[in-house]
């Protein structure tokens, strides 16, 4: 597939043609909400097979041959043009699909109570393109027992479509991660062993193939104290003929301080049956404007990663979701940035008339309006480039998958380019 940066004064129908597409089925992949408005700088999956590459100055049949993993030979011949020849600034070349690697995929679902057909409808559209699919969250008492989320026929659509259900416990108390929560869970026995037979005792019932546990915000000194815990859960979660994993925060060394502290990659790696990255909250609702996910910041933790756990353990988190920030940034009496998702972000650029930028450091798209009050905002949020960045980066450290919170978040280019680039394998 194609991705195609909208420039100043193209129409969709303009970009049809350029492409050989009639300009419906480019509105229709994309969902768009207007096949006549689109935002300078928006970015487009276009439904191809393969792409094409317009030379530039400077180009040379082997640089972009080697650009895609090409010899000359064979860009010359797939363009039936002479290998020799001189090519021409503005020639279209056809670059051919490659081959799609074989990866896990992961998502989150939070459904509330009661579950929305819309969720329902979702999740049958999704579980085609998924291997495990995530119930948030049951949540831990303190007397070791599991407050249950509403979830209707989810786990069956996913079962009947080969997905994998996993059962997602949390530290949440009163709507928040409790590191109190979760040091009574590690220090009394009895609480430790009813929570993990209960959960047992529910995936059984339920159908969850995969117990996972995301314990945040935890207090560092219980680090030791956690992966014990883990221990412990393993050989029962084991025994019973289950797998057990675990969510751990963004990392990029062995930090023993701070909320992070507790979050042991390298025991992780050695007790769990696989692990999923949080790579994601740079950019978070109380934080100045910028990326959610860097590809910084996340490279860097993908590298502390692969040194202490095996590759096939590690999934990539992905962040489905965007903040709309309102001036003064970045302050003690700032307001919460409000999370969309990039379609919402999209359409909020096109309603309000100004450019999409694209940030070459942190390779994400980001834009500034006014409302009506005069008052100044920043958005940043996601799209087909910086997604294409993500699976580079999955591609390049030969990780197992990728992890997506969550479902609800609108972002079809995502879905689009997981399925050009990759086979979802089905366990």
């Amino acid at each position: 597939m194609q991705i195609h940066v909208v420039q100043k004064g193209e129409s969709l129908y303009e970009i049809g043609k350029m492409y050989g597409v009639p300009y419906e089925q480019i509105a229709q992949a994309n969902e768009l909400e207007s096949e006549t408005r689109l935002a300078i700088g928006q970015a487009l999956v276009i439904p191809i097979v393969g792409s094409y590459y317009w030379v530039q100055p400077g180009d040379s049949l082997y640089k972009i041959a080697q650009m895609y993993g090409l010899t000359v030979e064979q860009l010359a011949q797939i363009n039936a043009i002479n290998p020799a020849g001189v090519l021409r600034i503005g020639q279209r070349l056809y670059i051919p699909e490659p081959p799609k690697t074989p990866i896990d995929s992961l998502l989150y679902v939070e459904p509330r109570n009661p579950v929305s057909q819309g969720m329902i409808a979702e999740v049958r559209q999704r579980v085609g393109q998924l291997t495990y699919l995530a119930m948030f969250s049951y949540e831990v008492q303190r007397d070791g027992s599991l407050k249950s989320p509403s979830i209707d026929e989810i786990p069956s659509i996913a079962k009947n479509a080969g997905v994998i259900n996993m059962m997602v416990i949390t530290n949440l108390e009163n709507y928040s991660f409790s590191a109190d929560l979760a040091h009574v869970i590690f220090t009394d026995q009895a609480a430790q062993d009813r929570m993990i037979q209960d959960a047992i005792n529910i995936a059984k019932t339920v159908g969850y193939g995969d117990i996972h546990f995301d314990f945040e915000l935890l207090f560092p000194e219980d680090r030791e104290l956690y992966n014990q815990f883990l221990r412990n859960a393993r050989d029962k979660i084991h025994d019973a003929g289950l797998t057990i994993s675990t969510a751990l925060a963004p990392k990029a060394g062995d930090v023993t301080t701070g909320i992070y502290g507790a979050h042991d990659y390298k025991a992780h790696g050695e007790i769990c049956d696989f692990v999923v990255l949080m790579t994601y909250e740079w950019g978070y609702t109380y934080s100045a404007p910028q990326a959610v996910s860097p590809i910084g910041p996340v490279t860097k933790v993908v590298e502390y990663a692969v040194s202490v756990i095996p590759r096939d353990k590690i999934f990539l988190g992905q962040n489905l979701y965007g903040y709309d920030w309102t001036a003064p940034f970045g302050q003690a009496d700032s307001k919460p940035a409000r999370a969309l998702s990039p379609r919402m972000a999209t359409n909020l650029a096109i309603n309000e008339n100004v450019s999409i930028e694209y940030d070459a450091l942190s390779q994400a798209p980001h834009f500034t309006y006014y409302d009506e009050q005069g008052i100044e905002h920043e958005v940043w949020f996601e799209d087909a480039r910086s997604i294409n960045v993500k699976f580079d980066l999955l591609k390049e450290f030969r990780l197992r998958g990728i992890m997506y919170w969550k479902l609800g978040l609108a972002f079809p280019q995502n879905w689009l380019l997981l399925e050009d680039r990759f086979n979802i394998r089905k366990r």
